[in-house]
């Protein structure tokens, strides 16, 4: 049976949500804010901690909430008939591979001298401020 386009992009975000909500929910839950949660979330994750007593490893518990609450989205996206398959999702441990460059601010380049006719005269800091001090003294003088 072929499966229409629009069904697998519901499908899509149907798994896509199914996947963030149920880490935030599984978060909140670690961090005591459980009953914080909705109901339907509270569902889930009671769910999830009865498949975890029925002893079954904590990624297939996880993966099986998952397709639990992406069959539900699914649905609730407007999907039509079975869900589709998703390929799950292979979650690999982030390993420190050594690929990681640390972050080096370049090198500051010099300053450019423009010289010739372009290159603006530059005027001594002690020149301005001896204009400045004769155009002071001459204002005082010329008041009185």
């Amino acid at each position: 049976m072929a499966t229409k386009a629009a069904d697998m992009l519901i499908a899509r975000r149907a798994d896509t949500r199914a996947r963030a909500d149920f880490a935030t929910w599984k978060m909140l839950a670690k961090l005591n804010g459980f009953t914080a949660l909705p109901a339907e979330a509270q569902n889930f994750l009671e769910g999830y901690r009865q498949l975890l007593l029925a002893r079954m490893t904590e990624a297939d518990a996880s993966e099986a909430t998952i397709q639990l609450m992406y069959k539900s989205y699914y649905a609730e996206m407007g999907g039509s008939g079975t869900p589709p398959e998703i390929p799950s999702r292979a979650s690999e441990p982030a390993t420190d591979s050594g690929n990681v460059t640390a972050f080096r601010r370049p090198p500051a380049r010099p300053k450019q001298a423009v010289s010739g006719p372009a290159a603006k005269p530059r005027l001594p800091v002690a020149l301005i401020f001896i204009c400045l001090a004769i155009v002071y003294v001459s204002i005082r003088y010329f008041w009185r």
